[in-house]
C-alpha cells in the first residue's frame, strides 16, 4: 500500500488545528499567567490558516516539501510575532528533509522532528531550560533519537516522543523564564507551565494520531 506523504501531511495539519482549537482555552489561561493571554489565539488562527491554503492544495500531485513549507509561509504570514518565525522556521527545515527524502518512514519521521526542533532553536537561539516550547521539543526529539536507535516501532516510537514532551512541558512549572515575555517576570514565572511548551505537546500528540496509522515502513 503506497502512502500519499503530501495528503498524510495535509490531515497531519489539520489533526494540528482540530487539538489546539480543542485546548485553546488553556493555552490562554497558561499565557495569562506569564504573558499576554493570547498564545491559544494566535497558534489557532496560525495553524487553522494553514489548514485552509493547504486545502487549496492539489495534495494528490504536489510534492511532501511544498506542504511544510506552504505552512511556514501561511503561519508566519497569519501569526507574526515570536511564536510565527519559530514556527515557520521549524516547517521550513521539515520541508528540506522532504526535499531529499519524501518517505514517511520512521527514520524520516525522527528527522522531521529533529529538523523542526533545528529550526526553532536556531531561529529563537534559546535551549533546554529556557522555559519556552524548547523545553518540550528537545526532550521529544531525544525520545525520537533513542527510538529509532532501539529499533522501536512507530506506534512505540511516538509514545515516547509525545510522553517525553509531556514530561518536559510539565517540567517547565519549576524553570524560571530566560526567554521571550515571561523572562520579565524574573521568579514569579516560577509554579506556571510554560504555554508553548505546552502547545508544543499537544502539535506532537497530534502528529502522532497522522503517523501511527501509516502502513508499516521499516527502520
Amino acid at each position: 500500500m503506497s502512502v500519499n506523504t503530501a495528503r498524510v501531511l495535509g490531515r497531519m495539519f489539520g489533526d494540528i488545528s482540530s487539538a489546539i482549537d480543542a485546548e485553546k482555552d488553556r493555552l490562554t489561561a497558561l499565557d495569562g499567567a506569564i504573558g499576554d493571554a493570547d498564545h491559544g489565539i494566535t497558534m489557532s488562527l496560525g495553524f487553522n490558516a494553514v489548514t485552509m491554503e493547504l486545502a487549496g492544495m492539489d495534495l494528490d500531485h504536489a510534492p511532501a516539501s511544498a506542504v511544510f513549507a506552504t505552512a511556514a509561509a501561511t503561519f508566519l504570514n497569519a501569526v507574526g510575532a515570536s511564536t510565527g518565525p519559530l514556527y515557520a522556521s521549524a516547517f521550513l527545515k521539515a520541508a528540506k528533509v522532504l526535499e531529499k527524502d519524501e518517505s514517511l518512514s520512521p527514520a524520516n519521521q525522527v528527522a522531521i522532528i529533529e529538523a523542526m526542533t533545528i529550526g526553532i532553536q536556531e531561529r529563537g537561539k534559546g535551549q533546554r531550560g529556557d522555559k519556552t516550547m524548547l523545553d518540550a521539543w528537545i526532550p521529544a526529539t531525544e525520545a525520537a533519537i533513542s527510538a529509532r536507535s532501539s529499533g522501536a516501532n512507530a506506534s512505540e516510537m511516538w509514545d515516547q516522543i509525545t510522553e517525553a514532551a509531556e514530561v518536559g512541558a510539565s517540567a517547565t512549572r519549576s524553570m524560571v523564564a530566560a526567554r521571550g515575555r515571561a523572562a520579565r517576570l524574573g521568579e514569579r514565572s516560577l509554579g506556571h507551565i510554560d504555554p508553548g511548551a505546552a502547545s508544543a505537546a499537544i502539535i506532537l500528540r497530534a502528529m502522532l494520531r497522522s503517523f501511527v496509522n501509516l502502513p508499516p515502513v521499516g527502520l
